[in-house]
């Protein structure tokens, strides 16, 4: 007797070991397998940041919620120094510092403002001004005020924009040379008149406030023209 239960003991030890080592490897297995998806997404994400090129240190990027201009890439992560951001209304550095994976390209859109062969942007003014306002007054102003200040850059800028567009599908007549003055109906009531222009993203913000207080100065000297809306129609 003393040996069967001897034998049976020894069986159940046995049995226990076993189912021990079993879920050891079946713990094991998965944390395995995650490491090498991890490292494998690693090293495509490193090869598409090498080879592709989404952007490289100095470019301003938007990817995901951050944005930023790119400070290092390296083989795991990409680091940026944030502009804009939650305190701030303007694109100027907030003082934070963004770090993210490089796998984060495999998974969202990459918006890069000053990619190699252009990096400028499209920005715009707009004021609102009544129906009534004399419109060939306000867009000749506008334009004049915005012609001086980026005109000649702008100019030299969509010639090669021009030529980079001739080689897709899209309609290069629609890009204009010179800024342009819009006007349409805002969701109140009065009109907007708007100034579209070219200019590098990193000098958006200095650009933008001269070309306002220039403007306000230019159209504020007629106001019986303008017509901008007074303090308590507002």
């Amino acid at each position: 007797m003393s040996q069967a239960r001897a034998a049976v003991a020894t069986a159940k030890a046995s049995l226990a070991a076993a189912r021990q080592t079993l879920a050891q490897t079946q713990i094991r297995a998965p944390i395995s397998g995650y490491a090498i998806y991890a490292a494998n997404r690693a090293s495509i994400s490193a090869q598409v940041a090498g080879t592709q090129q989404p952007y490289r240190v100095g470019d301003r990027i938007k990817i995901g919620t951050a944005t930023g201009d790119v400070l290092d890439v390296n083989y795991l992560d990409t680091t940026l120094w944030e502009f804009g951001g939650d305190y701030l209304s303007t694109e100027h550095p907030s003082g934070r510092i963004i770090k993210f994976p490089n796998s984060t390209v495999l998974s969202s859109p990459v918006y890069n403002y000053t990619w190699p062969l252009f990096p400028y942007i499209w920005n715009e003014i707009k004021f609102q001004i009544a129906y009534n306002a004399d419109l060939d007054f306000v867009a000749a102003t506008m334009k004049e005020v915005a012609e001086r200040e980026v005109g000649e850059e702008m100019m030299k800028q969509v010639a090669v924009f021009r030529e980079i567009l001739a080689h897709t599908p899209v309609n290069q007549l629609e890009v204009q040379e010179r800024p342009v003055v819009l006007f349409r109906v805002s969701e109140n009531t009065w009109l907007e008149a708007i100034v579209r222009y070219l200019v590098h993203p990193k000098e958006a913000g200095r650009v933008k406030t001269r070309l306002v207080k220039e403007l306000l100065k230019r159209l504020n000297a007629e106001p019986d023209r303008v017509m901008f809306p007074r303090d308590s129609a507002r």
